[in-house]
Protein backbone atom coordinates (compact mmCIF):
# COMPACT_ATOMS: atom_id res chain seq x y z
CA UNK A 1 0.00 0.00 0.00
CA UNK A 2 1.22 3.50 -0.81
CA UNK A 3 2.96 5.45 1.94
CA UNK A 4 1.30 8.55 3.34
CA UNK A 5 2.55 11.70 1.70
CA UNK A 6 4.45 14.33 3.67
CA UNK A 7 2.30 17.26 2.60
CA UNK A 8 1.83 20.07 5.11
CA UNK A 9 -1.65 20.47 6.45
CA UNK A 10 -2.29 22.84 9.38
CA UNK A 11 -5.58 21.09 10.13
CA UNK A 12 -3.58 18.11 11.40
CA UNK A 13 -2.92 20.19 14.50
CA UNK A 14 -6.43 19.41 15.69
CA UNK A 15 -5.21 15.87 16.40
CA UNK A 16 -3.78 17.18 19.51
CA UNK A 17 -1.93 17.63 21.99
CA UNK A 18 -1.59 15.58 24.95
CA UNK A 19 0.12 12.96 23.02
CA UNK A 20 3.34 14.89 22.96
CA UNK A 21 3.00 16.62 26.31
CA UNK A 22 2.07 13.46 28.17
CA UNK A 23 4.72 11.33 26.53
CA UNK A 24 7.18 13.72 28.05
CA UNK A 25 5.47 14.42 31.37
CA UNK A 26 4.19 10.94 32.21
CA UNK A 27 7.11 8.85 31.08
CA UNK A 28 9.93 11.25 31.88
CA UNK A 29 10.64 9.85 35.32
CA UNK A 30 11.23 6.41 33.81
CA UNK A 31 13.25 7.42 30.76
CA UNK A 32 16.80 6.22 30.35
CA UNK A 33 18.91 9.30 31.09
CA UNK A 34 15.66 11.19 31.67
CA UNK A 35 17.08 14.12 33.66
CA UNK A 36 19.96 14.66 31.27
CA UNK A 37 17.67 14.60 28.24
CA UNK A 38 15.15 16.78 30.06
CA UNK A 39 17.71 19.51 30.66
CA UNK A 40 18.65 19.36 26.99
CA UNK A 41 15.08 19.74 25.69
CA UNK A 42 13.51 21.92 28.40
CA UNK A 43 14.20 25.27 26.75
CA UNK A 44 12.93 23.94 23.44
CA UNK A 45 9.62 22.77 24.90
CA UNK A 46 8.57 25.16 27.66
CA UNK A 47 7.09 28.65 27.32
CA UNK A 48 6.00 31.32 29.77
CA UNK A 49 2.60 33.04 29.88
CA UNK A 50 -0.37 31.89 27.83
CA UNK A 51 -2.95 31.44 30.61
CA UNK A 52 -4.01 35.02 31.39
CA UNK A 53 -6.52 35.45 34.20
CA UNK A 54 -7.20 31.71 34.11
CA UNK A 55 -3.74 30.84 35.46
CA UNK A 56 -3.54 28.95 38.73
CA UNK A 57 -0.82 29.59 41.28
CA UNK A 58 2.67 28.43 40.34
CA UNK A 59 2.39 25.07 42.08
CA UNK A 60 1.37 21.54 41.13
CA UNK A 61 1.42 20.06 44.63
CA UNK A 62 -2.37 19.65 44.63
CA UNK A 63 -4.91 18.97 41.84
CA UNK A 64 -3.79 19.87 38.32
CA UNK A 65 -5.76 21.17 35.35
CA UNK A 66 -4.29 21.38 31.85
CA UNK A 67 -5.68 23.01 28.71
CA UNK A 68 -4.61 21.14 25.57
CA UNK A 69 -5.12 22.84 22.22
CA UNK A 70 -4.64 21.98 18.57
CA UNK A 71 -4.80 24.99 16.27
CA UNK A 72 -5.36 25.73 12.60
CA UNK A 73 -2.50 28.15 12.03
CA UNK A 74 -1.41 29.35 8.58
CA UNK A 75 2.37 29.10 8.43
CA UNK A 76 3.93 32.48 7.59
CA UNK A 77 0.44 33.97 7.27
CA UNK A 78 -0.16 35.42 10.73
CA UNK A 79 -2.58 37.99 9.32
CA UNK A 80 -5.01 35.12 8.68
CA UNK A 81 -5.12 34.34 12.40
CA UNK A 82 -5.66 30.95 14.01
CA UNK A 83 -8.56 29.01 15.51
CA UNK A 84 -8.58 26.19 18.04
CA UNK A 85 -9.71 23.08 16.20
CA UNK A 86 -9.22 20.72 19.12
CA UNK A 87 -9.77 21.55 22.79
CA UNK A 88 -9.19 19.04 25.59
CA UNK A 89 -9.36 19.79 29.30
CA UNK A 90 -7.30 17.38 31.40
CA UNK A 91 -7.61 16.94 35.16
CA UNK A 92 -5.22 15.20 37.55
CA UNK A 93 -6.59 14.78 41.10
CA UNK A 94 -4.50 15.78 44.11
CA UNK A 95 -3.54 12.10 44.51
CA UNK A 96 -1.67 12.36 41.17
CA UNK A 97 -2.63 8.81 40.22
CA UNK A 98 -5.13 9.34 37.39
CA UNK A 99 -6.01 11.69 34.58
CA UNK A 100 -9.40 12.60 33.09
CA UNK A 101 -9.74 13.88 29.52
CA UNK A 102 -12.77 15.90 28.39
CA UNK A 103 -13.09 17.31 24.86
CA UNK A 104 -15.00 20.52 24.20
CA UNK A 105 -16.55 20.61 20.70
CA UNK A 106 -15.04 23.41 18.65
CA UNK A 107 -18.55 24.64 17.68
CA UNK A 108 -19.66 25.02 21.31
CA UNK A 109 -21.54 28.25 22.02
CA UNK A 110 -19.51 30.31 24.48
CA UNK A 111 -19.42 33.76 26.04
CA UNK A 112 -15.94 35.00 25.14
CA UNK A 113 -14.52 37.69 27.46
CA UNK A 114 -13.31 41.01 26.09
CA UNK A 115 -9.61 41.43 25.37
CA UNK A 116 -8.41 45.03 25.29
CA UNK A 117 -4.94 44.13 24.05
CA UNK A 118 -6.29 42.64 20.83
CA UNK A 119 -9.23 45.06 20.53
CA UNK A 120 -11.88 42.37 20.98
CA UNK A 121 -14.98 43.66 22.76
CA UNK A 122 -16.30 40.29 23.90
CA UNK A 123 -19.40 38.44 22.79
CA UNK A 124 -21.04 35.09 22.08
CA UNK A 125 -19.41 32.92 19.43
CA UNK A 126 -18.15 29.40 18.80
CA UNK A 127 -15.50 28.56 21.35
CA UNK A 128 -12.82 27.92 18.74
CA UNK A 129 -13.05 31.64 17.83
CA UNK A 130 -11.72 32.59 21.28
CA UNK A 131 -8.22 31.64 20.18
CA UNK A 132 -8.59 33.79 17.07
CA UNK A 133 -9.79 36.84 19.01
CA UNK A 134 -6.84 36.57 21.38
CA UNK A 135 -4.40 35.85 18.54
CA UNK A 136 -5.36 38.84 16.37
CA UNK A 137 -3.69 42.26 16.39
CA UNK A 138 -0.40 41.04 17.73
CA UNK A 139 -1.73 38.74 20.44
CA UNK A 140 -0.14 35.69 18.83
CA UNK A 141 -0.23 32.21 20.31
CA UNK A 142 0.15 33.45 23.88
CA UNK A 143 -2.82 35.80 23.52
CA UNK A 144 -4.95 33.19 21.78
CA UNK A 145 -4.27 30.56 24.42
CA UNK A 146 -4.92 33.03 27.25
CA UNK A 147 -8.31 34.12 25.91
CA UNK A 148 -9.33 30.52 25.25
CA UNK A 149 -8.31 29.56 28.81
CA UNK A 150 -10.32 32.46 30.21
CA UNK A 151 -13.33 31.41 28.10
CA UNK A 152 -13.23 27.81 29.37
CA UNK A 153 -12.76 29.07 32.92
CA UNK A 154 -15.83 31.29 32.57
CA UNK A 155 -17.88 28.33 31.33
CA UNK A 156 -17.11 26.65 34.65
CA UNK A 157 -18.27 29.68 36.60
CA UNK A 158 -14.74 31.02 37.06
CA UNK A 159 -13.65 28.34 39.51
CA UNK A 160 -11.59 26.39 37.00
CA UNK A 161 -7.98 27.56 36.81
CA UNK A 162 -5.15 26.03 34.78
CA UNK A 163 -1.74 24.90 35.99
CA UNK A 164 -0.40 24.49 32.47
CA UNK A 165 -1.29 24.23 28.80
CA UNK A 166 0.02 22.81 25.54
CA UNK A 167 -0.24 23.66 21.85
CA UNK A 168 0.80 21.18 19.16
CA UNK A 169 1.57 21.58 15.47
CA UNK A 170 1.23 18.88 12.81
CA UNK A 171 4.71 18.73 11.34
CA UNK A 172 6.33 17.90 14.67
CA UNK A 173 3.46 15.71 15.82
CA UNK A 174 3.65 13.42 12.80
CA UNK A 175 7.36 13.02 13.50
CA UNK A 176 6.54 12.05 17.09
CA UNK A 177 4.28 9.19 15.99
CA UNK A 178 6.88 8.03 13.50
CA UNK A 179 9.46 8.01 16.29
CA UNK A 180 7.20 5.57 18.15
CA UNK A 181 7.00 3.33 15.04
CA UNK A 182 3.20 3.58 15.02
CA UNK A 183 0.67 2.42 17.62
CA UNK A 184 -1.73 -0.45 18.35
CA UNK A 185 -5.28 0.84 18.02
CA UNK A 186 -8.85 -0.38 17.90
CA UNK A 187 -11.41 0.97 15.41
CA UNK A 188 -14.85 1.18 17.05
CA UNK A 189 -16.85 2.16 13.94
CA UNK A 190 -16.18 1.94 10.21
CA UNK A 191 -14.39 5.11 9.10
CA UNK A 192 -13.91 6.28 5.51
CA UNK A 193 -11.07 8.71 4.87
CA UNK A 194 -11.89 11.84 2.90
CA UNK A 195 -8.21 12.76 2.74
CA UNK A 196 -6.41 9.60 1.66
CA UNK A 197 -7.15 7.33 -1.27
CA UNK A 198 -5.69 5.69 -4.36
CA UNK A 199 -6.38 5.73 -8.06
CA UNK A 200 -7.72 2.31 -9.05
CA UNK A 201 -6.04 2.49 -12.46
CA UNK A 202 -2.64 3.99 -11.67
CA UNK A 203 -2.23 3.21 -7.99
CA UNK A 204 -1.25 6.82 -7.33
CA UNK A 205 -2.20 8.27 -3.96
CA UNK A 206 -4.55 11.23 -3.90
CA UNK A 207 -7.54 12.92 -2.30
CA UNK A 208 -10.53 10.65 -3.04
CA UNK A 209 -13.45 13.09 -2.72
CA UNK A 210 -14.68 16.30 -4.28
CA UNK A 211 -15.53 19.10 -1.82
CA UNK A 212 -18.03 21.93 -1.83
CA UNK A 213 -17.21 25.53 -0.94
CA UNK A 214 -17.71 24.81 2.79
CA UNK A 215 -15.16 22.00 2.75
CA UNK A 216 -17.80 19.25 2.94
CA UNK A 217 -16.98 16.11 0.91
CA UNK A 218 -19.44 15.35 -1.88
CA UNK A 219 -18.86 12.72 -4.60
CA UNK A 220 -15.94 10.39 -5.15
CA UNK A 221 -13.48 11.54 -7.76
CA UNK A 222 -13.19 9.38 -10.91
CA UNK A 223 -11.32 6.10 -10.38
CA UNK A 224 -10.57 6.94 -6.72
CA UNK A 225 -10.84 4.47 -3.84
CA UNK A 226 -10.78 5.95 -0.31
CA UNK A 227 -8.88 4.43 2.58
CA UNK A 228 -11.36 2.59 4.83
CA UNK A 229 -10.77 1.63 8.46
CA UNK A 230 -12.85 -1.40 9.41
CA UNK A 231 -13.92 -2.24 12.96
CA UNK A 232 -11.25 -4.21 14.81
CA UNK A 233 -7.86 -3.94 16.51
CA UNK A 234 -4.45 -3.91 14.81
CA UNK A 235 -1.11 -2.17 14.54
CA UNK A 236 -1.35 1.20 12.79
CA UNK A 237 1.48 2.82 10.91
CA UNK A 238 1.98 6.45 11.85
CA UNK A 239 0.27 7.76 8.71
CA UNK A 240 -2.73 5.44 9.24
CA UNK A 241 -3.24 6.45 12.87
CA UNK A 242 -3.02 10.16 12.07
CA UNK A 243 -5.36 9.85 9.10
CA UNK A 244 -7.88 7.81 11.12
CA UNK A 245 -8.21 10.25 14.01
CA UNK A 246 -8.51 13.15 11.58
CA UNK A 247 -11.83 11.96 10.15
CA UNK A 248 -15.27 13.25 11.12
CA UNK A 249 -17.33 13.45 7.90
CA UNK A 250 -17.81 9.82 6.90
CA UNK A 251 -18.04 7.94 10.18
CA UNK A 252 -20.41 4.99 10.00
CA UNK A 253 -22.44 6.11 13.01
CA UNK A 254 -22.76 9.69 11.78
CA UNK A 255 -21.33 10.96 15.07
CA UNK A 256 -19.21 13.65 13.41
CA UNK A 257 -17.03 15.69 15.74
CA UNK A 258 -18.07 13.62 18.77
CA UNK A 259 -16.74 10.52 17.05
CA UNK A 260 -13.52 12.29 16.14
CA UNK A 261 -13.10 13.48 19.74
CA UNK A 262 -13.52 9.92 20.98
CA UNK A 263 -11.01 8.58 18.48
CA UNK A 264 -8.49 11.29 19.38
CA UNK A 265 -8.78 10.44 23.06
CA UNK A 266 -8.34 6.73 22.27
CA UNK A 267 -5.31 7.59 20.16
CA UNK A 268 -3.74 9.59 22.99
CA UNK A 269 -4.10 6.62 25.31
CA UNK A 270 -2.66 4.27 22.70
CA UNK A 271 0.33 6.55 22.18
CA UNK A 272 0.97 6.78 25.91
CA UNK A 273 0.97 2.98 26.18
CA UNK A 274 3.44 2.71 23.32
CA UNK A 275 5.69 5.45 24.68
CA UNK A 276 5.81 3.85 28.13
CA UNK A 277 6.48 0.36 26.83
CA UNK A 278 9.77 -1.30 27.66
CA UNK A 279 10.83 -1.18 24.02
CA UNK A 280 10.86 2.62 24.12
CA UNK A 281 11.86 3.44 27.69
CA UNK A 282 14.83 1.08 27.73
CA UNK A 283 16.25 2.29 24.43
CA UNK A 284 18.32 5.51 24.80
CA UNK A 285 18.36 6.12 21.04
CA UNK A 286 14.59 5.74 20.79
CA UNK A 287 14.08 7.96 23.85
CA UNK A 288 16.17 10.67 22.23
CA UNK A 289 14.15 10.39 18.99
CA UNK A 290 10.86 10.69 20.90
CA UNK A 291 11.97 13.68 22.97
CA UNK A 292 13.40 15.41 19.92
CA UNK A 293 10.03 14.95 18.19
CA UNK A 294 8.17 16.23 21.26
CA UNK A 295 10.30 19.35 21.21
CA UNK A 296 9.32 20.03 17.60
CA UNK A 297 5.63 19.30 18.18
CA UNK A 298 4.76 20.72 21.58
CA UNK A 299 4.71 24.23 23.02
CA UNK A 300 4.23 23.54 26.73
CA UNK A 301 3.18 26.48 28.94
CA UNK A 302 4.50 25.43 32.35
CA UNK A 303 3.09 28.31 34.47
CA UNK A 304 6.50 28.91 36.10
CA UNK A 305 6.83 25.31 37.30
CA UNK A 306 10.00 23.57 36.08
CA UNK A 307 9.65 20.72 33.62
CA UNK A 308 11.53 18.50 36.08
CA UNK A 309 8.87 19.16 38.74
CA UNK A 310 6.09 18.42 36.24
CA UNK A 311 7.66 15.09 35.34
CA UNK A 312 8.35 14.10 38.95
CA UNK A 313 4.79 14.99 39.98
CA UNK A 314 3.10 13.04 37.17
CA UNK A 315 5.41 10.03 37.01
CA UNK A 316 2.94 7.86 38.98
CA UNK A 317 0.27 8.01 36.27
CA UNK A 318 0.18 5.18 33.75
CA UNK A 319 -2.00 4.83 30.62
CA UNK A 320 -4.48 2.61 32.48
CA UNK A 321 -5.09 5.59 34.77
CA UNK A 322 -6.33 7.68 31.82
CA UNK A 323 -10.11 8.03 31.68
CA UNK A 324 -11.72 9.54 28.59
CA UNK A 325 -15.05 11.31 29.08
CA UNK A 326 -17.91 12.00 26.67
CA UNK A 327 -19.06 15.60 26.43
CA UNK A 328 -22.89 15.71 26.21
CA UNK A 329 -22.68 11.92 26.50
CA UNK A 330 -21.63 11.96 22.84
CA UNK A 331 -25.05 13.25 21.77
CA UNK A 332 -25.67 16.22 19.49
CA UNK A 333 -27.08 19.28 21.27
CA UNK A 334 -27.53 21.67 18.37
CA UNK A 335 -28.92 25.19 18.50
CA UNK A 336 -29.44 27.47 15.49
CA UNK A 337 -28.85 31.18 16.15
CA UNK A 338 -29.26 33.65 13.28
CA UNK A 339 -28.78 30.82 10.82
CA UNK A 340 -25.57 29.61 12.46
CA UNK A 341 -25.30 26.16 14.05
CA UNK A 342 -23.84 25.85 17.56
CA UNK A 343 -23.29 22.95 19.91
CA UNK A 344 -24.54 23.62 23.44
CA UNK A 345 -23.04 21.98 26.51
CA UNK A 346 -25.68 20.23 28.60
CA UNK A 347 -25.87 20.73 32.36
CA UNK A 348 -23.89 17.57 33.10
CA UNK A 349 -21.00 18.79 30.93
CA UNK A 350 -21.02 22.19 32.65
CA UNK A 351 -21.13 20.50 36.05
CA UNK A 352 -18.18 18.33 35.01
CA UNK A 353 -16.14 21.46 34.23
CA UNK A 354 -17.00 22.78 37.68
CA UNK A 355 -15.91 19.45 39.17
CA UNK A 356 -12.54 19.99 37.47
CA UNK A 357 -12.20 23.22 39.43
CA UNK A 358 -13.12 21.65 42.77
CA UNK A 359 -11.08 18.43 42.36
CA UNK A 360 -14.23 16.32 42.56
CA UNK A 361 -14.07 14.70 39.12
CA UNK A 362 -13.66 11.17 40.46
CA UNK A 363 -16.85 11.23 42.57
CA UNK A 364 -18.71 13.08 39.78
CA UNK A 365 -17.81 10.47 37.17
CA UNK A 366 -18.69 7.66 39.58
CA UNK A 367 -22.15 9.21 39.85
CA UNK A 368 -22.37 9.63 36.04
CA UNK A 369 -20.89 6.44 34.56
CA UNK A 370 -22.65 7.13 31.26
CA UNK A 371 -20.11 9.89 30.61
CA UNK A 372 -17.21 7.44 30.39
CA UNK A 373 -16.28 6.80 26.75
CA UNK A 374 -16.46 3.26 25.47
CA UNK A 375 -13.39 1.06 25.30
CA UNK A 376 -12.07 1.33 21.75
CA UNK A 377 -12.25 -2.45 21.46
CA UNK A 378 -16.04 -2.23 21.93
CA UNK A 379 -18.01 -1.10 18.82
CA UNK A 380 -19.51 2.35 19.28
CA UNK A 381 -23.22 3.08 18.90
CA UNK A 382 -24.79 5.86 16.86
CA UNK A 383 -25.78 9.06 18.74
CA UNK A 384 -29.22 10.57 18.78
CA UNK A 385 -29.71 14.08 17.42
CA UNK A 386 -31.56 16.14 20.03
Amino acid sequence: MAKKRGKKDPLWARLSLVGGAFLLLLSGGSLVGGNLLLNHYSDQITHEGGLGEAASGATIDGPINLLLVGIDERVNQEEMGARADSIIVAHVPASHDAIYLMSIPRDTKAAIPANKKTKYNGGTDKINAAFQFGYQNGGGRDGGLALLAETVSAMAGGGLKFNGAAIVNFDGFSGLVKALDGVYMCVDEKVTSIHTGWNTKTGAEGVPYNFNADGIPTSLRPNMRPMIYEVGCRDFAAWEALDYVRQRDKLANGDGDYGRQRHQQQFIKAMAKKAMSAGVLANPIKVNEVLNSVGKAVSFYNNDVSLADWMFTLKGINPDGMMTLRTNNGQFKTEIINGQSFEVLDQAALDLLKAYGSDSVGPFVAAHPEMVANDAATPATAPSNK
